[in-house]
């Protein structure tokens, strides 16, 4: 079982950024295989190892449910380009699709990241974790501090810049609740990735998100 990335998978990445186009991705479709299936098995090993520390993962998960296609939609985007430069993974009970909290791997040339929560939640699981915040702020401070993170490190991509419906602008928690995500991230050394220590490691930074994760299931009831 693969228990960390190869260097001839970042080589892979790195070559297709700079030839980007169809002729050159089929002449090295064997190390795109080769690539996926390291990716496949790490992202495999990486769910038998969650599966011990997060009851919501579970061993028999299908590790290419996971993983995201390197085909990009071009449909309308001004960029043409045939392929994403990166390979990716969403981990949940439902692969990569769930709505509700979930780890993702984001594995690229010199930007590898890793993420934790909840990505722009549907409306209605929205509602219930702001109203969680409302009621339950000091549990989620706890559970940040569990795994020595603080609610400045929740991502902010999503911010609103006014105060949710219902909401007032003075409100003791207000910039957590302007948040429309519920993330946390963190970045990790392509040589770490490389190394007989890539899992460890990625568990270690995923098992520090897990009381923060499991705030977001308790809140949606999930």
């Amino acid at each position: 079982m693969t228990t960390l990335i190869y260097p001839a998978t970042f080589a892979f990445l790195a070559e297709l950024a700079e030839n980007n186009n169809r002729e050159w991705f089929q002449e090295n479709k064997a190390r795109y295989d080769a690539a996926q299936q390291n990716m496949k098995e790490f992202v495999q090993a990486l769910i038998a190892r969650l599966s011990e520390v997060d009851p919501h993962i579970h061993q028999d998960i299908s590790p290419a449910k996971c993983l995201f296609r390197i085909y990009r939609d071009v449909r309308f985007s001004k960029n043409k380009a045939p392929y994403k430069t990166w390979l990716a993974a969403g981990i949940s009970v439902d692969g990569r699709k769930l709505d509700g909290p979930e780890y993702y791997i984001h594995i690229e040339p010199n930007k590898i990241f890793l993420a934790v929560g909840y990505w722009r939640p549907n409306k209605i699981h929205l509602d219930l974790i702001r109203q969680e915040i409302d009621y339950n702020a000091e549990e989620l401070h706890t559970a940040l501090a569990k795994g020595q993170w603080n609610w400045t490190d929740l991502g902010t991509e999503d911010k609103l810049v006014r105060p949710p419906a219902g909401y007032e602008a003075d409100h003791p928690h207000i910039d957590i609740l302007k948040l429309k995500s519920f993330t946390l991230s963190s970045e990790v050394p392509q040589k770490t990735m490389e190394s007989k220590d890539a899992l460890e490691e990625v568990v270690k930074i995923y098992s520090s998100c897990l009381p923060f994760k499991n705030y977001i299931h308790q809140a949606i009831d999930q």
